[in-house]
């Protein structure tokens, strides 16, 4: 497979596997709502971020909706897009070192994406989808370096989004005037891939002219007239009012063709060399006997009716349900160019001059990969859309915003999506008046210091949660509070974990972080007739290796045998 390759790739390919575990605190004064409904905002770099929430959501993210800075060059609003910012410049000083000085700003930029893209699909589970946004400057970087990281066979498909008209200063611009964004989407293993059907709205088709004045008479006595004849039979007034009544409120006759779809009628004429040869027959018949309907039963498929040749289409199949209301719908292609959202700035009351997608945009991905109650996550949230929509859609979400923005623009988003204040955006769609809530969390000290011991400051629960990660790959399946020393089972095997902040370095057996005889009979089993293999991991043991091994225990001392997944 072709691979990707720029200055500092080979400084960055593993970094997110260097970067530190750290601890997250939760901010009760800056929550809002309903702290257990499973949403977080959180504060910080979010290659930090990331690592810091893998041990809680590895593996339990449906969909991740990304929309990183585009690397345009330009630096002059709120999100610096030059891959200059000086947080990146010190972070690149630290990992690519010296060869940093000769990056180019594509360079800059995949350095900055590949750790995070590599993190991001550890959260992914196995049916989950990740949707890439991204425009022109970097879009042929971001396929190949997903491409590399996901796998080529992985990849599902390339969106083009209308995200702006070709209006004001850009119409004079000579050459191509650029109105699109594009979206590359993956899957995590695509063999397990079971996107939703979504289908898009759009205006009533014209070619549906015909109306069956009789549609409950036996269908040889089937007589058509026009559509608006049909309309104007409907509401019992003349065709003159009809037709004025449809000027004045063309909305009137689209809801006329919806509710009575199934009478709506257009002809059309069948491909003949790819039918059937008992349908040929029918239509070479209903060719030799003009203004006859003739209807032709085919065993296993839904009845065709024929008239001079022409098969008769039905409007009622072309009719969906978007959004729980019957329209005129096709199924969704890569092309989006049908929800452009002129008040995309008042959305959400928050403002943001570049960068703002629209609601819209964000609940057609979610309507794609996703079903009420799965997890999202956006871990560049600027203004907060995806964290507002998936609210709005009953989702969790959890998002990561970089520096003062998360306090002045990504929590006042949710906040509002929250307390109902934002009617704004899909709320009227969905019926959102609010409800949920969010905790607002922050970056704290890394797990372990310098000296790789165990940071002071971590408690039972964050040292637990980390450690299963790090045994199993997998989130902890409940918060250990230290009241058992079980931490939880994965696949057959017990995990135990021996710790206390206080006894941290202590040399006696009665320290509580050693393995000792008497702790090794007081470890609790996950059920009464457990004979699974168990894994203690403590500061020390005084059990002999024999002991052990005969009761199926292995012991890993922390913090040297914590293996980093």
């Amino acid at each position: 497979m072709p691979t990707l390759d720029w200055i500092g790739k080979k400084a960055v390919v593993n970094h997110h596997r260097e970067v530190p575990y750290r601890l997250i605190h939760c901010d009760k004064t800056r929550s809002v709502g309903d702290p257990d409904a499973g949403n977080l905002l959180v504060q910080g770099d979010n290659l930090g971020a990331l690592k810091a929430l893998l041990p809680y959501y590895a593996g339990k993210v449906k969909c991740i909706y990304i929309d990183p800075p585009f690397n345009t060059g330009s630096e002059d609003w709120i999100y610096n897009d030059n891959v200059n910012s000086p947080e990146i410049r010190a972070w690149l000083g630290t990992v690519v070192k010296k060869e940093g000085e000769d990056l180019s700003r594509h360079d800059k930029w995949l350095c900055m994406m590949y750790p995070r893209i590599a993190l991001l699909r550890q959260f992914l589970s196995d049916d989950g989808t990740l949707f890439f946004h991204i425009d022109d400057n970097e879009i042929g970087n971001s396929i190949l370096l997903c491409d590399e990281i996901f796998d080529r066979k992985n990849r599902v498909g390339l969106i083009c989004f209308k995200q702006a008209s070709a209006t004001g200063h850009k119409s004079i611009n000579p050459g191509f005037v650029n109105v699109a964004n594009n979206i590359v989407v993956y899957s995590k293993e695509k063999s397990s891939w079971r996107p939703n059907k979504v289908y898009t709205g759009r205006e009533r088709d014209t070619r549906y002219n015909g109306w069956i004045k009789n549609r409950d008479a036996p269908f040889a006595e089937w007589k058509f007239t026009t559509l608006m004849s049909g309309f104007a039979a409907s509401r019992g007034i003349s065709l003159k009012d009809a037709r004025k009544l449809a000027k004045s409120e063309p909305g009137e006759l689209d809801d006329f063709v919806l509710q009575n779809a199934a009478s709506v009628i257009q002809p059309a004429r069948p491909d003949y060399a790819n039918v059937g040869q008992d349908t040929r027959d029918a239509i070479d018949q209903s060719r030799e006997r003009p203004n006859e309907i003739l209807r032709v039963v085919r065993e296993g498929y839904s009845d065709i009716y024929l008239k001079d040749g022409q098969r008769i289409l039905f409007y009622s199949d072309k009719i969906k349900i978007v959004d729980g209301q019957a329209i005129s719908g096709e199924p969704l292609t890569t092309l989006w160019d049908d929800i452009l959202s002129n008040n995309i700035h008042k959305e959400g009351g928050v403002d943001f001059p570049k960068g703002k997608k629209p609601e819209a945009l964000i609940k057609r991905c979610l309507e794609l990969a996703t079903s009420t109650g799965d997890v999202v996550m956006d871990s560049f949230a600027g203004s907060g859309t995806t964290a507002a929509v998936a609210i709005k859609m009953g989702r969790k979400c959890v998002t990561v915003e970089m520096g003062d923005h998360a306090v002045t623009h990504t929590a006042p988003r949710i906040t509002a999506a929250v307390t109902g204040s934002d009617t704004s955006g899909i709320s009227s769609e969905v019926g959102w008046t609010g409800g949920s809530g969010f905790r607002f969390c922050t970056l704290g000290e890394p797990l372990f210091d310098a000296d790789g011991s165990v940071n002071p400051a971590v408690l039972y629960p964050d040292l637990a949660a980390h450690i299963f990660f790090c045994e199993t790959g997998s989130p902890i399946p409940r918060r250990a509070d230290g009241s058992s020393t079980l931490i939880g089972t994965f696949q057959g095997r017990a995990i135990y974990l021996l710790h206390s902040a206080e006894a941290v370095g202590v040399a006696s057996t009665n320290a509580g972080n050693v393995l000792t005889a008497s702790a090794l009979e007081n470890l609790p089993l996950p059920e009464p007739d457990f004979a699974g293999p168990r894994v203690v991991y403590a500061e020390g043991c005084t059990v002999p290796d024999d002991r052990l091994s005969r009761l199926g225990v292995t012991f890993k001392q922390i913090p040297y045998q914590i293996e980093g997944i």
